[in-house]
């Protein structure tokens, strides 16, 4: 009889063991690609950027406020009506409904054109926008003249960013890894060819940039048209107009949602820039800032699978398969936490050096070491928490938690701990660190508190009601 169940209690953890591989290998089979993507697509800035560095420190500026700045304020706003499909195709792909995800891509391109005619104005007006800003005349008018060349990338993203959900929904990440780093390496070529060797100056930089953005959309939209897709894809269809107000809803709570977080970072830079010593403050909160992204980077992979498996499991009416996921992809991002502060804690001292020569900048960077640290542990699972947010369909709660804890404590907390307490940036980074940790708080909680067998009900009704109606339903 002990034989038998010890046989049993083995049998059940070798169960639960293999249950725990096979997601993991679920995992990284979304996170693997789309960390690629994603390091290789930002990674694009960071060569125009390195590019212009060697016209001047004038042409540097220029470039890093227009991607500081407005890109910030116009890719926040593409990503987030993007990210609707990440609810929406991903619930569809678990329902078996394939033959929605076409019309999805559709609406939500034709929501992101029209957003992007609508920026068009701030890239026209871009100089006249950084001024008001207080930012200096030189650089913003540089700023200004180079915005309007890279107008193109406005239309680029506001394909780019649909399509890239419409593949992740699917799992069809591979193709746009390759994608991306073919089309990175087509980007420095074209950057040497028109700034180094033509002598372009920052026109060049940016026809650079406009024909390598263009390749990276136009290569996925040729992938998904020309038959990979025969049920996801069945051509351009006059359904994509139906049930737009819908549609626009989840598109903008997604796009609020994350336009607060990305916001919230140009946010604190602006505190801190009115600092005593601004320079110093700035350049090593900027510093941490980067590092931070740079870490993220990895953990981006994971906030996705968590948003494609999440919708998916909840789309097949598997709650049960949707709170596992969660707990798999909270644990990756944990194990990447700690090790990612565990590097910064090490170099705290080393990792300014980098960046900066200065005495001043390097001492405040290294003070900052711990800060940050703690900081990329919790944004970590920060970030996977909003893509299990993303996969559930709770854009529009979660577009009010982050306020809350973003405006209403970090932001507002920082400027009396900076200004009032004299605490300098240190203390406009705790309040920062303090509405981050707030809001992981809060969606912990909202997750640990839903009924996933009501959300699993939800994604079903979602899937029926958002979809208008199908093409049989039309002829028939």
């Amino acid at each position: 009889m002990k034989l038998w169940k010890k046989a049993m209690h083995f049998g059940y953890r070798k169960q639960i063991a293999k249950k725990w591989i096979d997601e993991f290998k679920k995992v990284w089979h979304i996170a693997g690609p789309a960390i690629i993507t994603s390091v290789s697509v930002f990674s694009l800035d960071c060569v125009t950027a390195a590019f212009a560095g060697q016209l001047g420190k004038l042409e540097l500026a220029a470039v890093s406020e227009v991607q500081n700045v407005l890109l910030c304020f116009v890719i926040g706003i593409m990503l987030g009506l993007g990210s609707a499909l990440e609810t929406l195709c991903g619930q569809a792909v678990g329902a078996g409904e394939y033959n929605m995800l076409g019309i999805y891509l559709q609406r939500s391109w034709i929501i992101s054109i029209v957003a992007a005619l609508l920026l068009t104005p701030t890239y026209f007006f871009a100089s006249q926008i950084l001024k008001l800003l207080h930012q200096d005349t030189e650089i913003s008018y540089l700023s200004g003249k180079f915005a309007i060349w890279i107008i193109p990338q406005i239309f680029a993203s506001a394909l780019h960013y649909p399509t890239e959900k419409f593949l992740q929904a699917q799992s069809k990440v591979w193709f746009m890894a390759f994608s991306s780093m073919l089309t990175l390496a087509i980007h420095v070529l074209l950057n040497w060819i028109f700034v180094t060797k033509l002598s372009m100056g920052l026109v060049g930089a940016a026809i650079a940039g406009n024909i390598s953005f263009w390749i990276l959309v136009v290569s996925k939209i040729i992938y998904i048209v020309c038959g990979w897709f025969p049920e996801a894809w069945t051509g351009f269809s006059f359904l994509a107009f139906k049930s737009l107000t819908k549609f626009l809803r989840l598109s903008v709570s997604s796009a609020i949602m994350l336009c607060l977080e990305v916001w919230y970072f140009t946010g604190v830079i602006l505190v801190v820039g009115g600092l005593k010593d601004a320079e110093v403050a700035v350049d090593s909160l900027s510093i941490c800032i980067n590092l931070q992204v740079w870490a993220l980077m990895f953990i981006f992979g994971f906030t996705i699978s968590a948003s494609v498996r999440v919708s998916n499991e909840l789309g097949a009416g598997n709650p049960k398969g949707a709170k596992f996921t969660i707990g798999v992809n909270v644990l990756i991002a944990t194990i990447f936490g700690v090790l990612f502060s565990v590097i910064i804690l090490t170099t705290r001292r080393q990792f300014p050096r980098m960046f900066s020569n200065e005495p001043k900048v390097i001492s405040e960077t290294s003070k900052l070491g711990y800060i940050l640290a703690l900081t990329i542990f919790i944004t970590s699972i920060q970030t996977v928490l909003h893509g299990v947010a993303i996969g559930a369909g709770w854009q529009f709660l979660v577009a009010f938690v982050n306020f809350g804890c973003y405006y209403g404590l970090g932001l507002p907390l920082g400027a009396l701990l900076g200004y009032k307490f004299k605490l300098g940036v240190q203390g406009v980074w705790y309040a920062m660190l303090g509405g981050s940790l707030l809001q992981t708080i809060i969606i912990l909680v909202i997750i640990g508190r839903t009924n996933w067998q009501k959300e699993a009900v939800q994604a079903e009704i979602r899937v029926k009601t958002w979809s208008g109606p199908t093409e049989t339903q039309q002829d028939s």
